[in-house]
């Protein structure tokens, strides 16, 4: 785990815009067992999460439709949440960052680390809003 001095102002760049962080298992399970979409980032301390993930999904849930919930957890702090998630995310490998979008609770688009490094913020943002389109 990381020291939370280090993480909390990566957690409050996409909590300030309305993520809703999750803690556990639990609160993964209730977030995208439901009717509805539900994007999910996986935050991450990297670099790549810090100059192209987080300002992707802030793009994108500010523009054009919007998912039912946004949500994140945390990879390298909350464990069991973020065990949960990527357990949805299956057949896909843990990657951080990363950032899915389920609907009615079944996975229809992710994004994976090897899809964020090295592009531009924008141009992931639009393939987020072209999943929104397509699945919100």
């Amino acid at each position: 785990m990381y020291p939370e001095y280090l993480v909390a102002p990566m957690r409050t760049d996409l909590t300030s815009v309305g993520f809703e962080e999750l803690k556990n298992a639990d609160e993964v399970k209730q977030a995208i067992e439901t009717e509805g979409t539900t994007f999910v980032v996986v935050n991450s301390v990297c670099g790549c999460a810090a100059a192209n993930a987080r300002p992707a999904a802030k793009i994108a849930v500010q523009e054009g439709k919007k998912p039912s919930k946004i949500v994140t957890v945390f990879a390298g702090m909350e464990k069991d949440a973020v065990d949960a998630a990527r357990n949805y995310m299956l057949p896909y490998p843990p990657s951080s960052p990363s950032m899915a979008l389920f609907k009615d609770g079944k996975l229809v688009h992710i994004i994976e680390r090897h899809q964020i490094e090295g592009r531009p913020a924008q141009m992931i943002a639009d393939n987020l809003i072209g999943a929104f389109e397509q699945y919100c």
